[in-house]
């Protein structure tokens, strides 16, 4: 039965940001939530991607964009572009909802996560730099005019000390490290793909039942090239990602690809033709490459010319996350690379020195 006075939340303050919006109200429909979903945007989307955006979501709402204007805070965390995620903060202002959950635009779900409306204000999941302090990409929150006017008030007040939302709203509900732990959301619901994760047998033992994966970081699906033809993701030579990285961005454009893209061709076709989109489809060494480009103030936005393509159906995608992305990465070192890594600390819990293949190793000798 759907729930029409609860709603999964995100928002774009722009454009590219739509791309990520547009994924993630999918992932949520493929996972068949019994809620509404809700998209705030900001005068910087255009007219196609509001109609794109009104095919996947329903309630899309224009908000004022709220800038923290902390150059000094956002420098040291090395992001700049985060000042506009204040904008976040109009979410409490939807009361015709009763119970809401907030979810980033580059967060991507995995399976139902219906049963986060259990809980409570102000629900989250640890952050992965800093575990006493909670990730703002995915938290419960009940909707009120009155805390939207304090968080205003305690923002002019004592602004964030990252220049973000996240500083500002862990300062605001500054008793969710000690008070209640039945607002600390399981780590799985909020797991960072680009995190290298140090406790990498937790990673193994766990990650297979990941639930919503966050992009973090200033490199976002989008940013990426992908292959529809053969289903993978194009690597920057200049960067280097891991099989758990690449999992999930391929997790990503997969549905991307099978059920967002036909969308905005369809939402092209139909709107007028000077109205430009921020994807270009080209073709590339035999191969077709599907790559979101950013916006560019020196150059014209390059304009969407639909080109036949093979797209990867959610239906094919029949291997387990655990399959997929847990897995180890392969690696050959000479006996004197091994033994530095070792004394580094850099072991490969998950392969060579696994303590099943040590195991194995010392029964050898003993025979």
């Amino acid at each position: 039965m759907p729930v029409t006075d609860q709603a999964f939340v995100t928002l774009a303050t722009n454009d590219v940001y739509c791309h990520g919006a547009l994924v993630l109200g999918q992932s949520l429909r493929n996972h068949k939530t019994s809620r509404r979903l809700a998209v705030l945007i900001t005068s910087q989307v255009s007219s196609a991607m509001r109609a794109a955006l009104n095919t996947i979501f329903d309630t899309v709402v224009d908000v004022n964009e709220i800038d923290s204007n902390d150059s000094m805070h956002l420098a040291l965390l090395e992001r700049l572009e985060l000042g506009v995620t204040f904008t976040k903060l109009h979410c409490w202002t939807l009361t015709q909802y009763s119970k809401c959950v907030f979810m980033d635009a580059d967060t991507l779900v995995l399976c139902n996560i219906d049963e986060l409306f259990d809980r409570e204000e102000l629900s989250a999941a640890p952050d992965s730099g800093w575990p006493d302090c909670f990730n703002s990409g995915v938290f419960v929150f009940k909707p009120s005019l009155k805390t939207y006017n304090l968080l205003l008030q305690f923002a002019n007040e004592h602004g964030s000390f990252d220049g973000g939302d996240q500083g500002l709203l862990n300062s605001f509900f500054s008793n969710w490290a000690t008070t209640d732990i039945n607002k600390h959301l399981p780590f799985l619901y909020n797991l960072s793909s680009s995190v290298v994760y140090t406790y990498a047998p937790a990673f193994q033992y766990f990650g297979k039942d990941t639930k919503v994966v966050h992009f973090l970081g200033p490199s976002k699906p989008w940013n990426y090239k992908y292959n529809p033809q053969t289903g993978t993701v194009i690597e920057d030579s200049s960067s280097s990602l891991s099989n758990s990285q690449l999992c999930f961005l391929q997790l990503w454009w997969t549905t991307y690809s099978s059920d967002v893209l036909p969308l905005l061709e369809k939402t092209q076709e139909s709107s007028e033709p000077q109205i430009q989109r921020e994807e270009s489809v080209q073709k590339a060494e035999g191969s077709l490459e599907v790559h979101i480009a950013e916006p560019s103030e020196s150059s014209p936005e390059p304009t969407f010319n639909p080109t036949p393509q093979e797209t990867v159906k959610m239906d094919d995608v029949t291997s387990s996350v655990s399959e997929l992305c847990i897995q180890p990465n392969p690696e050959v070192l000479s006996a004197e690379d091994e033994r530095r890594k070792w004394e580094e600390g850099h072991i490969d819990y998950l392969g060579k020195d696994a303590f099943e293949n040590i195991k194995k190793k010392l029964d050898s000798f003993l025979l």
